[in-house]
Parts: structure tokens; sequence; C-alpha cells
């Protein structure tokens, strides 16, 4: 028998629910002409933006893979090839991020993803209880633990993320 979606369900949503995984879905109401999403969804949901985290894809060396970095900061792509052993890192072209992982910018969660991508957390996550990620659309967060979403999409913890 086939697993129905929740209605308004995600990916991402869907995934953390299969995995028994504990997670609290944030909605807000996202405006287009924002200029960061990542900092839009701190403000919107009142929460610290080194609590709030970006998912980010780069090319290592030729292979697709995703840094979750706070959104108060940027993503150290040395650091990134170093934390999976790769020489050279660059963002991805964004129409081959979306294609590969099924969401588009600005909604791209690290969970649920189409195809399942080599995945770098920033250390920092680990002296929070809790962090919020996109739940796979513009608009909407989840939060979980980072020991869940490490754990989840098989992410190293390493210092990649810049202030």
């Amino acid at each position: 028998m086939a697993k129905k979606k929740a209605a308004g369900g995600t990916p991402a949503t869907v995934a953390l629910t299969a995995a028994g995984a504990a997670f609290t879905v944030h909605a807000y109401e996202h405006d287009p002409s924002s200029a960061s999403y990542g900092e839009e969804a701190a403000r919107a949901l009142g929460v610290s933006p080194d609590r709030v985290f970006k998912t980010l894809v780069a090319d290592v060396d030729g292979e697709l893979t995703v840094a979750v970095v706070p959104v108060a900061g940027s993503l150290d792509l040395k650091a990134l090839a170093a934390a999976v052993g790769g020489k050279r890192a660059a963002m991805a072209d964004p129409a081959a991020a979306e294609r590969t992982t099924g969401y588009v910018r600005g909604g791209i969660s690290p969970l649920g993803q189409r195809r399942r991508l080599r995945t770098v957390v920033d250390a920092s996550a680990s002296a929070h209880t809790t962090i919020c990620v996109s739940a796979g659309r513009r608009g909407l967060e989840v939060e979980l633990s980072p020991d869940d979403l490490v754990s989840l999409t098989g992410a190293v913890l390493a210092p990649v993320g810049r202030s």
C-alpha cells in the first residue's frame, strides 16, 4: 500500500514523518521581493539567524554536494571541499541544483531530496538544541534537532560556515 502525503506535506516533511523524527513545521508569508530567503525566515519566525540554516548546493570536484550553514554567515567553499576530501568547490548551477534536489531555489531542503546528495552540516549547528531548515518550499521551515538532521541526511559535521 502506498503511503499518502499529508495535506500540504513536502518530500522533506514526509521523510521526517516516515523516519519518526520529532519536528515542528513553521509557515510564514513569503515576500517575493525579499533579498535573502534565510534572513526573511529568521525575521518572520522570530528566531535568531544563527539557528536558521540555509541549504546550499555546491559542485565539489564534479559532484553536487549540499552544505547547510547559518543564514547569518556564508559558505566557506575551501572548507567544504576539505570536509568531503575534495580539492575544489564552487557554487552549483542553480538549474542543476533544482533538477537534482527536486526543490526550487529558496526552498531547497536538505531532507527528502529527489537524489540524496553528500551533505555537510556546519559544526555550529551542534551548539543548538534545535535548528530550522527549509521544509521544501519558500515560506516553510522545519525545526528539528541537529542530531536528527545529521542522521537523516547521512551528513558530516564540519566547520564550513563563515561569519
